[in-house]
């Protein structure tokens, strides 16, 4: 596309730049400080995200997606919210994936439910600027004043004389126009949406389903060739020596080589390369592999010694404090009842749907090129380019659609060993795919962790205080944050004595984020200690929850690397609460043999709470039935097909995490290797889910993520109320219900 700038604006959020494309269209780019809370008007931070419109002649609108696409929607949401303030016909909008380019679009990314809380404002702000371009390019056309024209699914309309005219007609002369402030810009009122709150289907859906190559594993280039990757088993260990020769030996393989790497398992480590004609015949040429490894001590860690050294640590004190309120020991020396309880909870893997794989070519001027499917392609572009030694302007990143990640797609592992693959091979594309073993060995889990928690209660039964030592995991003497804990985790604040402490286990075993990181293992625990609290009571959890958050008010805002985070908000909780309550029929209990169990969550700027109404056979089978969920995630669903997907989503997550799944480390490897064990939820376990959405005065933020944690305390509690009997590990054990 050749364009020709015209006019730019900049004050000190926003830089817009419109142009003239070949033909006659407009072209608008946007970039706009990078701050998650633009739309409550918080400070911006450093950074930059972009967008792109271009107006044909022929009336079509293409919108350019910068974000990475991983299933979230977010493809389809972020134009919705430029075409509406545009007044598009959404009918006539094209969407186009952005390549990584940071200088265009600034910080490229999904993870964490920040696309909707970046966006909200900025993405509209694009949309009105360009409404407004037109708009004056049409009164100039007519010769009448912008102000007595208004806009209608891609057509300037002059109500008085009913003529109108498409943008498309326009374009060329808005491409002239002076280009709006666009923090002046006069955005839509709610009531006159006409594309945000539509539920719209993905835009990518319709090619999913005829089975287009949109994957990054479909990617196919002239010449290509198959690779894989044999690493150590056990993590941690280096390669001693390797015997390539059977291996070589094999029909359709083309070359055997060997990797050296770093220790960090985020780049390349230590392993064995083969490229052949085919994937299949790569992967099978690994088991003629003779390798040697240094497994160091990490050989000799397993769950089973990391669980024992855990509960060692729980009954001392921990190494640090994460937070303290009040006179915790004054509030447990002067007790009339104290309970005390232990919870744990496993690694887990992501096992996307599509396994890690990336398409690299070095070309023969040293260049080196990557189809990628990455949520933070950032990360892989500068680990490639130090990696490799090359300026970054020589490693160029295109971005594919992915088949799921929930996080483990924010380390880019894979890219680091298709570029190194590719290296050795010059002017030959090469394609590397990750086998599901290796998919499942070779994660970034979800870290596992353990609780020991101590109520205090005094002598009219009320909740005097709470102390919690948090055992946890370590690598290289720094705990990563999806194995940490905040000090703010409700109910501190809300509890007038309150001690968080944590200790730390070293180990080698690769962590990272999964789908709702911490919150979807720390809600677990303290809303399930919080249900053992209230029935010594002689009450439920959603009673104790709601004497704790009455009166109260809203916390203070935090300061993060994203901008200024809302504090934790006592009204929207207590909102959500009545909610579900109200949906489930609370107060009615549960059909004969079943049990209701209720969980909360604050996590990622959303608020949830839901039931989940479940049984539990003789043979200890548990079975959801039925799941309500209320949320608040602000005052608009941008796209309800979308809103309903992740929320709905995130509770079978959420159900299967807390059925069946986990990781077990033996010999300082992963156990498991595939689905047969490690059975991702079934169909026959999916429950009846309705969500509701309560709104509020407040912007709206992401769906990906803040459904999942409150579920499996949900679930959990309705195992205790239907067989008074107490889940305090995960996954639930069978044998301890029947």
């Amino acid at each position: 596309m050749s364009e020709t700038a015209t006019s730019v604006k900049l004050n000190r959020r926003t830089l817009l730049k419109a142009g003239a494309v070949a033909g006659g269209g407009l072209f608008l780019s946007a970039t706009m400080p990078f701050a998650a809370r633009a739309a409550a008007g918080a400070a911006p931070e450093a950074g930059t995200l972009s967008a792109f419109v271009t107006i044909a002649p022929d009336n079509t609108i293409t919108i350019v997606g910068k974000n990475p696409e991983i299933g979230q929607g977010i493809k389809t949401m972020l134009p919705m919210l430029i075409a509406d303030e545009l007044d598009a016909d959404w009918d006539l909008v094209r969407i186009e994936q952005a390549d990584f380019n940071p200088e265009k679009y600034g910080f490229q990314f999904a993870g964490g439910s920040f696309a909707t809380p970046m966006n909200w404002i900025p993405m509209r702000q694009v949309g009105a600027s360009a409404r407004q371009m037109l708009l004056e390019a049409a009164a100039h056309h007519w010769g009448t004043a912008p102000s007595s024209l208004r806009t209608e699914k891609s057509r300037v309309i002059e109500p008085e004389t009913g003529r109108s005219i498409t943008y498309g007609e326009l374009a060329a002369q808005a491409a002239k126009s002076s280009v709006p402030d666009p923090e002046k810009v006069r955005l839509k009122d709610p009531k006159d949406f006409t594309i945000i709150g539509r539920a719209i289907g993905g835009i990518d859906s319709p090619r999913i389903v005829k089975g287009e190559p949109i994957f990054g594993v479909d990617t196919q280039l002239p010449g290509m060739k198959y690779a894989a990757f044999e690493r150590a088993p056990v993590f941690g260990a280096r390669l001693v020596s390797a015997d390539l020769a059977a291996a070589q030996a094999v029909p359709g393989v083309e070359d055997v080589f060997v990797l050296k790497g770093e220790d960090n398992p985020e780049g390349l480590i230590d392993g064995v390369a083969i490229v052949a004609n085919s994937w299949w015949t790569a992967n099978k040429a690994r088991e003629q592999l003779k390798i040697e490894w240094d497994n160091g001590q990490w050989a000799s860690h397993s769950s089973e010694k990391y669980d024992a050294k855990a509960r060692e640590l729980m009954q001392g004190s921990p190494a640090k404090t994460l937070a303290s309120d009040g006179d915790v020991d004054a509030a447990f020396s002067g007790a009339a009842k104290v309970l005390e309880a232990e919870y744990a909870y496993p690694f887990l893997a992501h096992v996307a749907m599509e396994p890690m794989n990336c398409t690299a070519l070095c070309h023969d001027d040293g260049k080196m090129e990557l189809w990628a499917p990455t949520q933070i392609p950032q990360s892989g572009h500068g680990g490639v380019a130090k990696m490799l030694n090359l300026p970054p302007e020589k490693v160029i990143v295109h971005l594919t659609r992915m088949g799921g990640g929930f996080g483990r797609r924010l380390s880019n592992d894979f890219m680091h060993q298709a570029a190194a693959i590719a290296a050795k091979k010059p002017g030959t594309p090469i394609q590397l795919i990750w086998s599901r073993e290796d998919d499942v060995r070779s994660d970034f889990y979800r870290p596992a962790g353990w609780h020991r928690l101590r109520a205090a209660l005094d002598d009219s039964g009320k909740l005097a205080g709470i102390d919690g030592h948090f055992v946890t995991f370590e690598t290289g003497g720094e705990v990563p944050m999806p194995a940490s804990m905040d000090g703010s985790e409700f109910p501190a604040k809300f509890v007038p004595n309150m001690r968080y402490g944590q200790s730390s286990i070293d180990t080698r075993v690769p962590m990272g984020s999964l789908r709702a990181p911490r919150s979807n293992a720390i809600a677990f625990v303290l809303q399930s200690f919080l249900d053992e609290i209230a029935h010594e009571q002689g009450r439920d959890l959603p009673a104790l929850m709601l004497e704790l958050l009455a009166g109260r008010e809203k916390l203070p805002d935090a300061k993060t690397p994203f901008g200024v985070q809302p504090g934790f908000d006592p009204a929207r909780a207590t909102a959500v609460i009545n909610k579900a309550l109200a949906m489930s029929d609370w107060k009615a209990g549960a059909p004969s043999g079943r049990g209701k169990g209720f969980g909360f969550y604050f996590s990622h700027l959303g608020y949830f709470a839901e039931v989940v109404e479940a049984s539990v056979s003789a043979k200890g089978q548990v079975q959801p039935h039925h799941v309500w969920a209320a949320g608040d995630v602000g005052s608009h669903i941008i796209n309800p097909h979308g809103a309903m997907n992740q929320a709905q989503g995130a509770i079978i997550d959420g159900l299967g995490q807390a059925m069946a799944l986990a990781v077990n480390i033996e010999g300082g490897a992963v156990s498991q290797s595939n689905f047969h064990d490690y059975q991702l939820p079934r169909i026959t376990m999916v429950p009846r889910i309705e969500v509701e959405f309560v709104k509020s005065d407040n912007p709206p933020t992401g769906l990906g993520e803040p459904a999942l944690p409150p579920v499996i305390p949900a679930l959990t509690n309705a195992i205790f109320a239907a067989t008074g009997k107490r889940v305090r590990s995960l996954p639930i054990d069978r044998s301890l219900l029947g």
